[in-house]
């Protein structure tokens, strides 16, 4: 049974200094998404859990005209459940879900043209990918972000920077052997 992350990410977020269920969704829609997917709907029940194992303690302050603010503090319990999956070793490499290489694998049923169709819009969605990355990088370094956590935010941007670069070589070299094939 695969462990569910998502606790921890939450207890990340709050050391990083998001404490609402918004702001973590909000710093999860600008960075994390780019490598890590958590629905809307899984992080107020994840934040309730948290509160009930005693891993973080909830900070309620009412506002006028608006649902009560629900701040969230990571406890010394939730610190200590953090380090702790923190230095455990990876378990598995993920498995990555790609259409493009889904309808690759298919592909001897395809015109050659489409073929090379996909491969450049593919292409074009990682060159705009790459792009914002590398604007999310570049706003980092101009230390328009004080935070301490920067410095290993921009280390995973770099592995995003990378992965793209190397996903578009891929497909220069994908679309000169698909170009060198002969039509059936």
């Amino acid at each position: 049974m695969k462990e569910n992350h998502t606790p921890y990410a939450l207890l990340g977020l709050m050391t990083a200094g998001f404490h609402t269920g918004y702001e973590m969704k909000r710093m999860m829609d600008g960075s994390l998404n780019h490598f890590w997917k958590i629905s809307y709907g899984q992080i107020y029940p994840t934040l309730k859990k948290l509160v009930e194992e005693g891993r973080a303690d909830v900070k309620v302050t009412s506002q006028e005209g608006r649902p009560d603010k629900k701040e969230y503090i990571i406890t010394p319990s939730g610190e200590e459940e953090l380090r702790s999956w923190l230095m455990k070793p990876v378990e598995d490499l993920p498995v990555e879900k790609n259409e493009l290489l889904l309808k690759l694998f298919f592909s001897r049923n395809q015109e050659k043209s489409v073929i090379l169709h996909q491969l450049e819009s593919y292409r074009e969605k990682l060159y705009k990918k790459q792009h914002t990355y590398q604007s999310i990088k570049e706003m980092l370094l101009r230390e328009e972000c004080p935070s301490e956590d920067a410095p290993f935010w921009i280390i995973t941007l770099d592995y995003g920077l990378a992965t793209t670069e190397a996903a578009v070589e891929w497909c220069e070299k994908t679309k000169s052997r698909i170009d060198e094939m002969k039509e059936e």
